[in-house]
């Protein structure tokens, strides 16, 4: 099966079956929304979601955050992984927020990037989430899952190189929600280790359960549009 055909699966399936995904990050604003991207940096959103109430309650806002030092708001997030980093990382963005961008989350990669704590995955996540640009994040379940469909071909070791060749076939109006698809993906059935191969919804037009169990099923390519 070419690679622009799995695509076509890979979209077909998910805009048919779930055609409005969301992050599972609860935020309120955009100023929640990248705290939470932050925290969530080797990290569960599920982790996130129960420290991040009583975070809020104590910096409701970016002006609240950039007064506060490392040590103000580590006892917040201790549960979290990297609790010294993150603190640290906190307490600059909200003061960068705060003095260079007036207290609101910008909405170009670039500006988001300088940011601290926020690279290249947390910027495209903003964008997409927020915004609704069409950025991709490559989080580790999007590399993940993207080599096992076959998505990316093997060349693609870095998550920029992963992000260009995902976006060279998916329509630009799909990309943010692709980004989600991808993620879910990973994080339900097609898991780091033992994936859900035989409740897996793409099976049929998936490179690793052809290498492994066979063709699932015989495959017929979706019409051109």
């Amino acid at each position: 099966m070419t690679r622009a055909n799995r695509f076509r699966y890979f979209l077909d399936y998910f805009t048919t079956n779930f055609p409005e995904p969301k992050t599972e990050l609860v935020y309120g604003n955009p100023y929640e929304l990248i705290v939470a991207v932050v925290l969530s940096a080797q990290c569960t959103d599920k982790r996130v979601n129960l420290v991040m109430p009583a975070l809020l309650a104590e910096f409701p806002t970016a002006a609240h955050l950039g007064t506060a030092t490392a040590d103000d708001i580590f006892p917040f997030i201790r549960s979290i992984s990297y609790p010294n980093n993150k603190a640290k990382h906190l307490a600059g963005l909200g003061r960068m927020l705060t003095e260079d961008f007036e207290g609101e989350v910008p909405s170009q990669i670039d500006e988001l990037q300088r940011l601290p704590g926020v690279g290249r995955k947390t910027a495209n996540v903003v964008a997409s989430v927020i915004y609704n640009q069409p950025a991709m994040a490559v989080d580790t379940h999007v590399f993940r899952v993207s080599h096992r469909i076959g998505l990316v071909p093997k060349t693609a070791t870095t998550p920029l190189a992963v992000e260009k060749a995902l976006v060279r076939y998916i329509p630009e109006e799909l990309v943010n929600k692709a980004h989600h698809w991808l993620i879910l993906h990973g994080r339900y059935i097609c898991v780091a280790r033992s994936p859900k191969c035989s409740v897996c919804p793409l099976a049929p037009s998936c490179a690793y359960f052809e290498k492994h169990f066979g063709k699932a099923a015989a495959y017929s390519p979706l019409p051109e549009n």
